[in-house]
Formats: C-alpha cells, sequence, structure tokens
C-alpha cells in the first residue's frame, strides 16, 4: 500500500519487482479504483521496462485520476526504468495480506457513512429505498462515534493540533447532525448545513494534511 501523497523510491521498486516476477494477471487495487491504483499501477511498469516513461501519465488521464492528489502524479511523472540487476536482487517479502493502519481504516469507514448520509440528504433526510437498515440519525450517531474514537488515539494525538481540530470540529457537527436528525420534524436546511461542515472539513483536512506531496512534506512540517 501507499497514500494519496505519492509513492515512496522503495514501494516504487517493490511494485515494479511484483509486476515484473509474480505470475499475472496482476490486479491491482485502491478505495476508489481510480486514484492510488493507477499510479501504482504505473510506476510499476515504467520502472520495470514495461512501458515508456511519459505514457505514464496518459494512465492516470484514462482512470480519471483526480488533479488534486499531485503526489500521485510527481511520482508518475518522476518514474524511470529501474536496473534489472537491482530488480533481480531485491529481496521483497510479498505478503498475502498488510495490516492496515488503525487511522486508514477509520477513515475509508467515516467516507463509506460520510457517503451514505450524502444519499440520505438527497431523499430528503429519509431511509435509503435500497437501505432501509440505514437509520438516519443512527449514522450520524456512528460516524460522531467515528471520530471520538479517532480523538483518542495515540496516533492522533501525535498529530499536529491543527490536525486534531479539524477532528474535533468534525465530531461537533456530526453531534449536531444527529440532534437534527432525532427530532419529529426535522429541519432539513439545518441538517444540510451540519453535514456540509462535517464534508468541508474532511476536504480541508486531506488538502492540508493527507494529499500535500511527499516531497513537500520532507521540506515542511507543520507546528505540533
Amino acid at each position: 500500500p501507499h497514500g494519496y501523497d505519492g509513492i515512496p523510491d522503495a514501494r516504487v521498486a517493490e511494485l515494479a519487482k511484483a509486476v515484473r516476477e509474480l505470475p499475472g494477471p496482476i490486479y491491482i487495487h485502491c478505495h476508489h479504483g481510480k486514484h492510488r491504483s493507477p499510479a501504482a499501477a504505473s510506476v510499476a511498469c515504467i520502472a520495470a521496462g514495461m512501458i515508456a516513461p511519459d505514457d505514464g501519465l496518459a494512465v492516470l488521464k484514462l482512470a480519471g485520476t483526480s488533479p488534486n492528489y499531485r503526489g500521485l502524479f510527481d511520482s508518475t511523472r518522476e518514474a524511470h526504468p529501474l536496473d534489472a540487476a537491482l530488480l533481480d536482487t531485491l529481496d521483497v517479502d510479498f505478503r498475502a495480506t498488510v495490516e492496515v493502519a488503525a487511522m486508514a481504516e477509520a477513515m475509508v469507514t467515516i467516507e463509506h457513512m460520510h457517503d451514505h448520509l450524502r444519499a440520505i440528504e438527497q431523499e430528503g433526510w429519509k431511509p435509503l429505498a435500497d437501505h432501509p437498515d440505514i437509520e438516519p440519525a443512527h449514522e450520524a450517531l456512528m460516524l460522531r462515534e467515528h471520530f471520538t474514537e479517532l480523538l483518542r488515539t495515540d496516533e492522533v494525538e501525535a498529530e499536529s493540533r491543527d490536525f486534531r481540530q479539524l477532528l474535533e470540529d468534525s465530531e461537533t457537527a456530526a453531534e449536531r447532525l444527529e440532534q437534527v436528525l432525532r427530532a419529529d420534524d426535522v429541519d432539513e436546511q439545518q441538517a444540510s448545513r451540519s453535514l456540509a461542515q462535517i464534508s468541508g472539513k474532511c476536504t480541508q483536512c486531506h488538502q492540508q494534511f493527507r494529499d500535500v506531496p511527499i516531497g513537500e512534506k520532507r521540506t515542511h512540517k507543520p507546528p505540533r
């Protein structure tokens, strides 16, 4: 695995060795299927000498990779063929599964819940016809709980104050959304405002922390 901020050189070499030596066909996947995995496929095939470096960005364009993920484009743009002898001698432990970091796993769950709430909003804050088991107020409660639990982790505690503040703001907005959705007469505008606040905080956090290219992170670390 790798992040939205780009692909480290060591991981590029591992990916190249994988596509060069493992039995195919090889399936490379990610959460959305159009951002990290096309970048991984591009740098792997460039580094393994399977496609020309100039063709890498075309793969991202074809897949619909968001230009907001500048690190993925940087990694693809900077990829180059690696020496075959280097790949031959590279020692890689190709494991069947890799444990996902707790924060990454929590963020995936949060995104699913956020998507559910956006769909519920489109239905006038009513349960979804194809997902009657998803109750709006309870989904907002579970979203708030995930923000709360994240804030209790050592991983988040080690992050900057700005990062934690964005999570706290999202937690507050999710709590407010739950309260609105539990009312007998749901204030749809207030519910939409609360969800928009959560969406905005997520976008702000991604832009400020998750999506900053690896090269820029090396030269600048936000104050804690």
